[in-house]
């Protein structure tokens, strides 16, 4: 066949990939380890340099100013790679939505590039913004680089990416199970056993070439932790309630943020990241926890601990408004760290006020820090299980398992009455926005094929093929049960748990995805929900 992607070929890839899936995911996890340890290891590198350079400055305050023009060329620089390549912008995980929602298209190459040095020289230089996005978004680009060298089909291809994705927050935070969990809950919403395969084979390569690295220690070393009786469960309700209004304010006020950059007119876009570096000079002499992604602040509450109240709250307010005023210049860097680091805070303050009034133990302060920490993610990302098992990996202890989870369901569904979404479908949205939504990707000669699941309670569920009424430019190839694939005919009855393969044009593909997604009112699995 000379068109690779035509239907014949489209359709016998589908029967044909899955063992390939595994192989080329533990290929891309590979690739994508190595990609994320020397990201890794240039950002801890830049965060010592900028240790003792605020160290030297403090000596030597004549050179303060030598620093300052030395953080504006760097802003400036960074403000010139964003304007020239707008996907490396901000954490990186919208971006890889839309590509899997052929919203978006990403040049691989031009990604890895732009996101790995601009992420270095931003957060390097002292913004609060997190590795983790950019961990993702570079392994999504080993992804798509992997089957554009490898001239993959279209069907693999959305698959590599995701594996990446997955891989890159494994590698990120040495968690591959927060990374297949990240994968299918928060990019696909759905637990497609394909995206499982591909995902978890990349994501424990990914993790073993980093272990390689740094050892197989877990981000967080909490040692000594006392598992919380059942008694003070109560308390962590109370917790669940606090953190999941405060992860609104956080949503709510990231956009804003945005807004606030985009409303002004005085200061063009490429000169944004210069308004937070500037900011960090001051933050560097007077408050230098609050630099960075956090990871030391964190480790810092949890080793020394025992700091004031007071001292936690300013750098609670602190913390969250840089990292607004960061993120929202642009800069190249995620959200999970600096929101654990304020999750953490909040934690802290809440262990030490019960501890004041309530007479509660001491010890139980670190155990309140990690659940803020899960829940405060939850809040913000509205993805419970990713949190539950992100820290329970990050912190290296299960014995917290049903703590975190209990944690994470009140944050969840607080966060849900509060009426906000989660933030990286709001930022995408904004992104689309902003691009113009009428962007086609792909060509009518080039066959693409989807894969839904049907839930329970969905219009699909309980009808006949020939009751409903499909969108044009598509066609249902298989109806998929368990480890059964029934040929649809115009009886065949479709049940809860089903998945539907529709064949399509490429071209098509982000119209039908929105159509069978509002017909089957349920997730769909090939790309994310928008």
């Amino acid at each position: 066949m000379k068109n690779k992607h035509n239907t014949y070929n489209s359709l016998f890839h589908w029967h044909s990939f899955r063992l390939k899936l595994v192989l080329e995911g533990i290929c891309v996890g590979i690739l994508t380890g190595l990609v994320v340890v020397l990201y890794r290891y240039a950002l801890e590198r830049a965060g010592v340099m900028l240790t003792e350079v605020y160290r030297d400055l403090s000596q030597r305050p004549w050179l303060i100013p030598i620093w300052v023009v030395a953080l504006v060329g760097i802003g400036y620089v960074v403000g010139l790679m964003v304007n020239y390549e707008p996907m490396i912008s901000g954490s990186g995980i919208p971006q890889v939505e839309g590509v899997l929602l052929r919203k978006l298209n990403m040049q691989w190459w031009k990604v890895i590039i732009g996101k790995f040095i601009g992420g270095v020289l931003a957060i390097g230089a002292g913004l609060s913004m997190g590795r983790e996005g950019p961990s993702v978004q570079l392994g999504a680009a080993v992804g798509q680089g992997f089957s554009k060298v490898f001239k993959r089909i279209k069907i693999e291809e959305k698959y590599l990416i995701t594996s990446g994705a997955s891989a890159g927050l494994a590698a990120a935070f040495n968690a591959p199970l927060a990374g297949v969990m990240f994968a299918l809950e928060e990019v696909h919403k759905n637990f497609s056993p394909l995206v499982l395969l591909s995902a978890l084979s990349a994501a424990l390569s990914a993790d073993f070439v980093t272990s390689q690295f740094f050892g197989l220690k877990p981000v967080f070393h909490f040692a000594n932790l006392i598992v919380l009786p059942l008694k003070s469960y109560a308390s962590i309700i109370v917790l669940g309630a606090i953190v999941g209004v405060l992860g609104v304010v956080f949503n709510k006020t990231l956009l804003r943020t945005q807004d606030l950059y985009t409303g002004q007119k005085w200061l063009p876009k490429r000169f944004w990241i210069i308004i937070p570096l500037l900011i960090s000079v001051v933050l560097g002499f007077s408050l230098p926890q609050v630099l960075g992604g956090g990871h030391e602040l964190i480790a810092s509450l949890v080793t020394t601990g025992n700091f004031p109240l007071a001292i936690l709250l300013v750098i609670l307010v602190s913390k969250f408004l840089f990292t607004m005023v960061s993120f929202g210049s642009g800069a190249p860097g995620g959200i999970f760290l600096p929101l654990l680091a304020i999750g953490a805070v909040i934690g802290n303050i809440y262990g030490v006020v019960l501890v004041q009034l309530f007479h509660f133990d001491n010890g139980f302060i670190n155990n309140f820090i990690i659940l803020a920490m899960a829940g405060y993610f939850t809040a913000v990302v509205r993805a419970p299980i990713t949190g539950t098992i992100l820290i329970t990996e990050m912190t290296g202890t299960f014995n917290h398992l049903l703590s975190l989870a209990v944690v994470s369901i009140v944050a969840y569904m607080v966060a849900d009455l509060l009426g906000s979404k989660p933030i990286y479908e709001s930022l995408l949205e904004r992104i689309l926005q902003k691009q113009g939504e009428g962007i086609a990707n792909g060509n009518e000669k080039t066959k693409s094929i989807l894969e839904f699941a049907v839930c329970m309670g969905s219009i699909l569920d309980g009808k006949q093929i020939k009751e409903i009424k499909w969108p044009s430019d598509c066609l249902l190839v298989s109806v998929k049960r368990g480890e059964q694939e029934i040929i649809p005919k115009g009886d065949t009855m479709i049940c809860p748990g089903d998945y539907l393969i529709v064949l399509t044009n490429e071209d098509k593909v982000s119209k039908i995805n929105d159509a069978l997604l509002q017909l089957i009112g349920c997730c769909e699995i090939e790309t994310p929900r928008k």
